[in-house]
């Protein structure tokens, strides 16, 4: 331990950045005209945080010279005037020119302290579990479905409303055309700007809330697909400021519309070929011969883990109070909500928390919104599907029909449990259990303190709502 004689610096003492790296960077950055530089890491929700360097300062920024004192945000730990800071270290292979501003250069980075990487840092948790897998030979590839609603406010009333004028009077816009039309102010330019970053966009359209869009794009592994939707929600906000607007990831922000998910497409491939591993075995196997879903041995253990641990996985992929009132077969809307409330599997079948879509080898779950940490809802979701896989977990049997037409008493017959239906239930499977110990280490404490709090600070107001319904009852 450092006597208090001694210095204690963030970044291990033989850190040197890569020199040929930060030179190409100066040419590329000069030529672009680039002012700025952001060195970012998350907070505990997932949003990035800087110091703004001149760039003139690359070499510095590069060596980790900017400190943080990160007990000063909410759920990071070290929280205390006598805490050590902690610097933020570029990945320089990581840069980005911001497409809508490019004065500024954008890095994916880490937090360092007391010379090795904090084990609090969201980037960090996934990374433990990446290199798990790639212990056993593999990788973990993602893709997602980010959905959010694009609002302006109404100048007469302030109440936020789709971008449109063309008002759907129908019960779902999903898909229509003369919405997305509609919405070009902001769709335009932001699609231009996904294009120009080359992250393989290839559809985007008016989703089943009223003034919600989905964007669809290429998979990669599974960091790299963290750091992008990080990226993504950042550019959404800074495009729809522009128009006048807001982007918003609130998950449920009205109670009569669409929730906003961010469903999570996963697969394992080999770390060597790159060949997929949830593709089946070409003399298939019985858990494939017996569901009738061609998927890989090794898929239908991952599944199990994902299954096993569901709830705890919830608390982190649906991290908000307002995620679980999203997470109802039909509220106030008059057709089903198609947001998943069970935790099962099924062949293709939108009603369970795990679908196993025909079109392609992964499982995805529907269960993730727009409020996740990508970081930590991978780690999860890796390090419950590699616990299946090393315990040879039996997923049991799907589920292929329509769940929202399931009684309570059938589903008791079958096994099947209901997904935590409020952010405590959430909060008790994820202390409850030990698995998030291994994934979490110490900042579990941290992640329940600060959701324990937030939970609190929900439930316990009085709404005028319930003071017009009952303040007068008798």
């Amino acid at each position: 331990m450092p006597t208090a004689d001694t210095p204690v610096f963030a970044i291990p003492d033989d850190f040197v950045p890569d020199a040929n790296k930060i030179a190409a960077l100066k040419k590329e950055f000069d030529s672009r005209g680039v002012q700025f530089l952001l060195s970012s890491y998350v907070d505990i929700h997932g949003v990035p945080k800087a110091k703004v360097n001149p760039v003139e300062c690359l070499d510095k920024m590069a060596a980790g010279s900017e400190l943080f004192t990160v007990g000063a945000m909410e759920g990071m730990g070290l929280v205390g005037p006598q805490e050590d800071e902690c610097a933020a270290v570029p990945d320089l292979d990581s840069a980005i020119v911001c497409p809508w501003d490019d004065r500024f250069a954008y890095f994916f980075g880490d937090l360092y302290y007391h010379g090795a990487p904090y084990e609090n840092d969201s980037r960090q948790i996934l990374k433990r579990q990446l290199d798990r897998a790639a212990a056993m030979g593999m990788k973990f590839n993602l893709g997602v479905e980010p959905e959010f609603y694009v609002l302006k406010p109404n100048a007469e009333t302030g109440d936020y409303e789709p971008l449109t004028s063309h008002r759907y009077r129908g019960v779902c816009p999903a898909y229509d055309i003369h919405q997305s039309m509609g919405s070009m102010e902001f769709l335009e330019p932001f699609t231009k700007y996904f294009k120009e970053l080359d992250w393989g966009l290839f559809s985007f359209d008016q989703e089943g809330g009223h003034g919600q869009y989905e964007f669809d794009y290429a998979f990669s592994d599974a960091l790299t697909t963290s750091d992008r939707l990080t990226f993504i929600r950042l550019m959404a906000k800074q495009v729809a400021e522009s128009i006048g607007a807001i982007a918003t990831f609130m998950p449920k922000p009205f109670a009569d519309d669409f929730r906003s998910g961010c469903h999570f497409n996963m697969s394992l491939a080999d770390l060597e070929t790159g060949d997929n591993l949830f593709a089946p075995e070409p003399d298939s196997n019985l858990f494939a011969e017996k569901h009738g879903i061609p998927l890989s041995k090794l898929a239908y253990h991952f599944t199990a883990g994902v299954l096993q641990h569901a709830p705890a996985i919830t608390a982190v992929s649906s991290p908000t109070y307002n995620s679980y009132q999203g997470f109802i077969a039909q509220g106030d809307m008059p057709d089903v909500s198609w947001a998943p409330v069970l935790v099962a599997f099924g062949r293709n079948n939108r009603s369970a928390m795990l679908r196993l879509p025909l079109n392609r080898y992964c499982i995805e779950n529907r269960a993730p919104d727009m409020a996740n940490n990508p970081y930590l809802t991978a780690a999860m979701h890796l390090a419950a599907g590699l616990d299946g896989i090393e315990q040879e977990l039996d997923p049991g049997e799907p589920i292929n029909s329509n769940v929202y037409n399931l009684s309570r008493a059938q589903l008791k017959e079958n096994s099947v449990e209901f997904l935590p239906a409020t952010l405590k239930e959430a909060l008790d499977a994820f202390e409850d259990d030990p698995f998030t110990d291994r994934v979490f280490g110490e900042m579990k404490g941290i992640f329940l303190k600060q959701k324990r709090w937030e939970w609190e600070q929900s439930f316990y107001p009085v709404h005028d709502r319930q003071l017009d319904q009952f303040l007068t009852h008798v």
